[in-house]
């Protein structure tokens, strides 16, 4: 039987669908993976969370490398990938979207704020780690580009930083109980750009294949789960999705 239209018997004949994006569905918007081999983690050293807070050195450092990948992430639009997954949850009028993404392009594709869990944080807006003021990454970066100084937060002076999870800095319960919670209500369960390497989240499809779901993987490279699948694509995600929506 042809893949992509088994995909879309297994969409058709769903319930509840829940994506699990990873960096590979925002490759067609122009984002390049942070692992792969022109990732921006093959050309800088990430900063720790335990070394951000510890050293004002390091927090300087990280606002560098913020300023460097992080001020155009606005600027990128979703792309087909991303638009079919908010059409197949919209037209079924349930499902959910777990992500690993930090780009904002689920809700930008369609999706409401509450219909995407974003297990390693969000890129696009500043956040203090001690009282949780929201802060525009615009207005943090060119306060930092001005002073020369990590910013601090104008409500409590706690550290200002990206509401992204760092290497090093604890997963989000809430986040994460939500994502279990979406795994196990889940009839279908889609990876989509993820290399599932990455742990804990790595382990939510697998949760999801325990409680019953259909597990399909769409990754343009094999991952160590395909032999737990139901259907493995090794095709681009947005022309995967045009074959089988």
């Amino acid at each position: 039987m042809d893949q992509f239209f088994e995909l879309k018997q297994f969409i058709d004949e769903c319930s509840y669908p829940v994506f699990f994006t990873g960096a590979g569905i925002s490759t067609d918007s122009g984002i390049p993976d942070f692992r792969g081999p022109n990732g921006f983690w093959k050309k800088n050293q990430p900063i720790y969370f335990q070394d951000f807070m510890a050293s004002e050195e390091m927090r300087n450092r990280y606002w560098e490398q913020s300023i460097q990948f992080k001020s155009n992430f606005n600027s990128y639009q979703p792309n087909f990938g991303h638009k079919a997954i908010a059409k197949i949850i919209k037209d079924k009028n349930k499902g959910h979207c777990i992500t690993q993404n930090i780009d904002n392009l689920h809700q930008a594709g369609g999706l409401d704020n509450d219909q995407v869990t974003e297990i390693h944080g969000n890129a696009t807006y500043a956040v203090c780690l001690d009282c949780s003021k929201k802060y525009e990454l615009s207005d943090i970066h060119a306060q930092f580009i001005s002073s020369k100084k990590s910013p601090i937060c104008d409500v409590c002076s706690g550290p200002i930083k990206t509401a992204t999870i760092s290497f090093g800095q604890p997963m989000p319960e809430l986040e994460m109980q939500r994502a279990q919670i979406e795994a196990e209500s889940s009839d279908l369960f889609i990876v989509a750009g993820s290399s599932l390497v990455v742990f804990p989240a790595a382990t939510i499809p697998l949760y999801a294949k325990e409680k019953g779901a259909k597990l399909i993987i769409i990754n343009n490279e094999p991952t160590e789960f395909d032999r737990f699948a139901d259907l493995v694509i090794n095709e681009s995600i947005s022309d995967t999705f045009k074959q089988a929506i």
